[in-house]
């Protein structure tokens, strides 16, 4: 299975592209912005493709997506970096990488959301995060109202702590934080698990091995 990994340079999608590189029966497209970010990529052997998610438009991500099977978006403008960011990456990003897979034919789709993207939890925001949950909620609607094979992977607050492999994952768990490394190894057990198509589950820190929580949703 060729997985292409939309934000590949972010810091959930390098460990994605080397979890996906160190396993069988799997390889990594990486989906980056600058020509520089490529040796990381080519040192791990996964091949790369040059593509601006923000600037470009559907026909040029269509191409990205050619020849793959299954796409994971990793992609995420950060609740910080300011509305009009949040919305051409976060919602618009990812929108056109939706309609770049039903073009291109790629049926397989994961999607890294956010927590909690309920109407309720827009409401319940903070105004600076606000816009943040309502693009990832539009976003996540926007997939699940398409015949893909989609999955959604909403993980708790995201830290740069060392995995530790074991998580709890469930349709709603009590707000935590997780390690971005233990949400790329979800990611990657989610893709070699049918059984997560069509299902959206939340991941925080836990006690059960990602293998075994990723098949218990």
């Amino acid at each position: 299975m060729k997985t292409l990994v939309v934000g590949a340079n972010g810091q959930i999608g390098k460990h994605l592209v080397s979890f996906i590189q160190d396993s069988d029966g799997i390889e990594a497209k990486a989906m980056i912005r600058k020509q520089e970010q490529a040796s990381f990529f080519e040192n791990l052997g996964a091949e790369t493709v040059l593509t601006d998610l923000e600037n470009d438009d559907i026909d040029t991500i269509t191409k990205a997506a050619e020849g793959v099977d299954a796409i994971v978006f990793t992609a995420g403008s950060g609740p910080h970096t300011g509305k009009d960011k949040t919305i051409m990456v976060d919602l618009d990003g990812a929108v056109k990488t939706i309609e770049a897979a039903k073009a291109a034919g790629v049926k397989r789709y994961v999607m890294v959301s956010s927590f909690d993207t309920t109407r309720q939890a827009i409401q319940d925001a903070p105004e600076s995060f606000a816009p943040y949950v309502a693009a990832k909620h539009y976003a996540d609607e926007w997939l699940k109202a398409t015949d893909l094979d989609y999955t959604i992977v909403h993980p708790g607050g995201l830290t740069n702590d060392k995995g530790i492999g074991t998580v709890e994952a469930a349709t709603e768990v009590d707000r935590g934080e997780i390690p971005r490394e233990d949400v790329a190894k979800v990611l990657l057990e989610t893709l070699k698990n049918d059984a997560t198509i069509g299902k959206e589950f939340q991941i925080v820190t836990g006690t059960t091995p990602v293998e075994e929580a990723v098949k218990s949703v």
